[in-house]
Parts: structure tokens; sequence; C-alpha cells
């Protein structure tokens, strides 16, 4: 069964009726009760629990990580940083929501300052294209996914060439937008999705958590080798070289 921690800076929800309304339990809450029913070992941890609920004991028993940030990215330790980011390097998956992309986790993983992009609250339709049919991410799902409202975010994103791209939404207001794609670093796999703004129910839809799922279970660690850094002994004997006479 896999580990799954999902990780919600749970700001939004204490400090704003708005959001408090449409995600009473927070918005981990609200993923942890749609991603139940598929079997992962759940567990929820915020920003202002001791650690940000992210002691090395529970990054090491995390198979996989889900990450939702949008007000206090600052407030996010470096030294959690540096240990969410080395267990990433270590295997274990990172799916990253919504406005994680400003996350300090997710720019040191992508090896920028900014994850910057163009955004708008407009209560637009969003149309998620999927773009690789064959992705396991994009199991259990049709041509596309259509949200009725959402906030636009579009191109460019800051990001670096993914290594695949799932999904591409569209927006009412004419932008697009790279919504789904993937990386590895290390022994880890990354997926960036962005559908999820606080004040719309996105999370109680069926066919998003199922992505989510999807993610989780592309994420979950492979049982590879682990690579060898540093000075290396030979694997056989290596013959000098030859002097010419």
């Amino acid at each position: 069964m896999l580990k799954v921690t999902i990780w919600n800076e749970f700001r939004h929800e204490v400090q704003d009726a708005e959001v408090r309304e449409v995600y009473p339990k927070g918005i981990h809450g609200a993923l942890a009760d749609g991603l139940a029913p598929y079997g992962f070992d759940l567990r929820t941890a915020t920003l202002d629990e001791p650690e940000h609920g992210l002691t090395e004991e529970v990054l090491n028993s995390t198979d996989v990580l889900l990450w939702w940030g949008h007000l206090a990215h600052g407030e996010v330790s470096d030294e959690i940083v540096n240990r969410v980011h080395q267990r990433v390097l270590d295997g274990m998956g990172l799916i990253v929501l919504h406005s994680g992309h400003c996350a300090k986790i997710f720019a040191k993983l992508m090896g920028t300052n900014t994850c910057a992009l163009k955004w708008r609250e407009a209560d637009e339709t969003e149309r998620l294209w999927v773009i690789n049919p064959a992705h396991p991410i994009a199991a259990g799902i049709g041509e596309y996914i259509e949200l009725e409202r959402e906030e636009m975010y579009g191109e460019h994103f800051n990001i670096p060439a993914p290594d695949e791209l799932v999904f591409i939404s569209w927006f009412e207001g004419g932008e697009v937008f790279r919504s789904g794609v993937t990386y590895h670093r290390g022994r880890g796999k990354i997926f960036y999705f962005r559908p999820g703004h606080e004040t719309y129910p996105t999370y109680y839809n069926e066919q998003i958590v199922r992505v989510i799922a999807n993610g989780v279970n592309w994420a979950a660690p492979s049982d590879t080798a682990r690579p060898v850094y540093g000075h290396a002994q030979p694997l056989q004997e290596i013959r000098g070289k030859v002097t010419a006479l």
C-alpha cells in the first residue's frame, strides 16, 4: 500500500470565509477524502505543525508527497525544503498542485529562482486536453476534462522543458497552459498539475481526483539501482599504458 502525505499550507481556509465554505476540512482534507477510495495509506500535514508536519520520520515513511501552497511560500523553512529535496532525489515521488508552482521546493527542483506565469481570476471555463493519451497519468480520462470555473494560468510558464507533457489547458479568455508536466530528478519523479484554485470546488471533481491518484501511482518509488558517486575502484585489472620503444 502506497504511503501518501498530503501537505497543505492551510492558510486560506483559516483566514478566508469564502474558501472555508468551499473546503471546510481544508484542501488537504478534501484531497484525502477524494483519494481514500484508491486504497492509499493517507496522512496530512500543514505549515503550522512542528517542522511543517514533515519530520524526518514522516518523510522517510512517505512514498509520494502532495504539495499545495499559495500565501506562505516564504514561511516554509529552508531546512525542510532541503529535507524534501533530498528525499525526492532518493526516490520519493512529488506531486505539486496549482499555485505550488511558486513553492520553494518546486523552484529548487526545477533549478530556477522563479516558475512565473500569467494568471487571472475571472470565473473562466478551463478545458484540459490530454496530449499524451498513452501516459498512465491520463488513464481513465477521455479527450479532455472541462471545468466550468477556474483561475486562468497562461504561458509563458517559466519552467525547464518537461520530460513529458500530459495535459495542455485552454481557457475561455484565450490563453493556453502546460497544465500537466513530469520530471525526473535523481531517483524521484515529479508531476505538476495545474487545477485547484482555492475558491473553486475543483478537488471534488472526480476526474481531477482520478488524475491525482494516477499521478501518485506513477510517481511511486521504483525498485531501481541506487547510483554511486565519487571515486570508484576499477571492476577489473587495468593494464598500464604501453610505452613505445
